[in-house]
Order: structure tokens, then sequence, then C-alpha cells
């Protein structure tokens, strides 16, 4: 597992936001198909030490790459003073990326009796599916992703050149922490790709992540009744949704 020290933290933070105006800097750094994988001593780490709603994973350059740096918050919401944190390099994936999704449908049929014990009436009506947990739809996820890889490039060539001179573009990430929280054993990695959605408050594009997790025996195993997805939801970028 990779660390920084507080100090070096520091100075790969900086080195992203002294990049944001620099859109040929920006395009030599990222490339559309690259994505951050988390590995399960990451997670686990996360997961010990997180004490909020949400972890703030940070954007920063380090020996020329980006990386997400992970931030455990505490339950107020504010980043909890560590000697290092861990982090990630945005590389190529290795393998194809699957997703799963299970939708299940409920057929639910009433009858009406008379006091004569006579029917009198008799339906059915479908119950969609719905869950509990942070997962989304699958074919959202996918409109999402080839958002990014189509436009993220013209995206980056707009936020960087005035009038916002890297103004608007994301610096760190708040994501749900139950994306680190899956219904079953065999947790083999995280893969966390950007994303674009269209943001009907602020009126324009967004680049958000999208977690996708991965399962060693995924493959024999979708059908289990704990199983719905592997694609969990939106984390919010900062800028512009920094409340915290």
């Amino acid at each position: 597992m990779r660390k920084l020290n507080i100090a070096e933290c520091r100075i790969a933070t900086n080195a992203w936001k002294d990049s944001l105006s620099d859109y040929s800097a920006i395009k030599s750094m990222i490339s559309p198909n690259q994505v951050f994988i988390l590995n399960f001593d990451e997670i686990s780490w996360l997961q010990s030490k997180n004490e909020y709603k949400e972890f703030c994973s940070d954007i920063g350059v380090y020996n020329n790459q980006v990386i997400m740096i992970l931030c455990p918050l505490d339950k107020s919401g504010q980043k909890i003073v560590l000697e290092d944190y861990p982090y990630v390099i945005l590389t190529v994936l290795d393998k194809d990326l699957q997703l799963f999704e299970k939708q299940q449908y409920t057929v639910v049929k009433t009858s009406v009796l008379s006091k004569e014990l006579m029917q009198t009436n008799s339906n059915s009506d479908i119950a969609f599916p719905f869950a509990n947990q942070p997962v989304m739809e699958q074919d959202k996820a996918l409109t999402a992703i080839e958002s990014w890889r189509s436009e993220g490039k013209n995206w980056f060539l707009v936020e960087c050149n005035a009038p916002f001179n890297g103004s608007r573009i994301f610096e760190r990430f708040y994501v749900p922490a139950e994306d680190l929280t899956f219904p079953q054993e065999g947790l083999n990695a995280i893969v966390c790709t950007f994303a674009m959605k269209y943001s009907d408050v602020y009126q324009r594009m967004l680049v958000s992540m999208i977690f996708i997790s991965f399962y060693n025996n995924l493959g024999n195993d979708v059908t289990s009744n704990s199983f719905i997805s592997n694609t969990y939801d939106w984390s919010r970028p900062c800028p512009p949704i920094c409340e915290l």
C-alpha cells in the first residue's frame, strides 16, 4: 500500500491545483480510459479509519502521475489528521470491466371474496425492483462513463481556458462510505472511473466518479439473493459541491 506523509500530500494536491489552467499538462497526465484501482488493503484501511457517511478522495500529482489520496473523515465530516495517507495512481485496466445488475420483479395478486364467498374482484400488479443500498442503474453508469471517454478532453479544454482558468475543475471528491460496504464476502478490488453527468442545479456537465466492485467469485454468485449490483453511486465533485 503506497502512502504519502502530510507534507507530501500537500505538495501533490498543490501540484494538481497548479495544473488546472494548463490544458496541455492535464492532457499529458489524463487519458479517458484510465482508472483508479483500490485493492483490498486500501479498502480495509479506509473502512477502519472513516467515521462519517462519506470519505474524501483528494486529487494530486506525484511523480508526474495523477493520484487519488484516500482521506477518512471524522464524525463531523472533517478530515482526520494522520501521519500519512494511502494513495492510488491513475492507470489503465489490464482486463475488461464487467458491470452486473440484477433486477427482480414481484407479481402481487389480490382477490376479493364477497360475504357469500363469491369472487367479486381479482387483479395483479407488478412491483418494480428497488434497492436500499447505494447502487445505480447500469445503463446510467454506462452512459456517464462513455460520456467521459468521448467528451472528457473537450470538457477540460473548456474549463482550463478563459474565462474559468481551471477554477471549476474538481480538486477532490466526497464519496458515500457505503460504496465500500458490500453485501457478500470475496471482495477483491474496486475500480474508480471518472464519469460525466448533467447537473440540473448547476446547469452544466459535472465530472463525478463511479465505483465498480470486483469479487473473487462474482462470475459464479451473481444469482445470490444478497447480490444486487457491483456498480455504486455517484461521488460529489468539489468544486462545485464543497459544503463540508
